[in-house]
């Protein structure tokens, strides 16, 4: 028996319709059901890259909590206490004393003419060291004494001793009155401060230019 047996026509076509709506309906859901199932995406599994459509590779987001590997450590802005010790000033130099022939060091004056100066007498002219010693004077030479000297020497000269203010002096003070300066001799190393001028007969007076 038929299920719109006993319906009238427009029933029947009514139903008819309805059944057809209805088939049409399932067939459009189970299409769109098909479709959406092969257009979904895949699960991507943990520590893959994914790709794009077309194959390009997709930078990575980095994982929550962890430090972005754009942003560079942050610099320490402290600056490390100097290990150098401050210099200390050197302490300042204690001037030499003056007026005190014979001690070496001290500071070089302009002028020598404060040191000792001894006249000897090594010749046969009378005389001739008390002259020497006026002419030491008038130029403003300290003569603290005057005497002979025994036995030959060959030529008036300055002696000093070397690393004292006599050295200075007695070359300021031969090169003034034209005889050579020369360190001591052993004979008269012991003898007392002060530049020693031995003259000879090669002495010529007031002569400061030696000639």
């Amino acid at each position: 028996m038929s299920l719109f047996s006993g319906l009238s026509r427009p029933m029947k076509a009514a139903g008819l319709a309805l059944v057809g709506v209805a088939v049409i309906a399932a067939v459009i859901g189970g299409i769109t059901l098909t479709s959406g199932g092969g257009d979904s995406d895949t699960a991507t599994p943990p520590g893959t890259t994914p790709t794009s459509s077309d194959g390009a590779t997709q930078p990575s987001s980095p994982a929550p909590g962890s430090p972005s590997a754009s942003t560079p450590p942050a610099s320490s802005s402290a600056v490390p206490p100097s290990s150098a010790p401050a210099s200390s000033a050197p302490p300042a130099s204690q001037p030499g004393q003056t007026g005190q022939p014979g001690q070496p060091g001290g500071d070089q004056q302009a002028s020598h003419k404060w040191v000792t100066v001894r006249v000897y007498n090594n010749s046969t002219i009378q005389g001739l060291a008390e002259q020497a010693a006026k002419d030491f004077r008038a130029s403003g030479w300290n003569v603290s004494e005057v005497k002979g000297y025994p036995g030959r020497l060959p030529e008036t000269v300055a002696y000093y001793r070397p690393g004292t203010d006599e050295e200075a002096a007695a070359k300021a003070l031969a090169l003034e009155f034209g005889f050579r300066a020369e360190p001591r001799f052993k004979e008269i190393e012991n003898i007392g401060p002060g530049v020693i001028v031995i003259l000879t007969k090669d002495y010529k007076t007031n002569d400061k230019d030696g000639s």
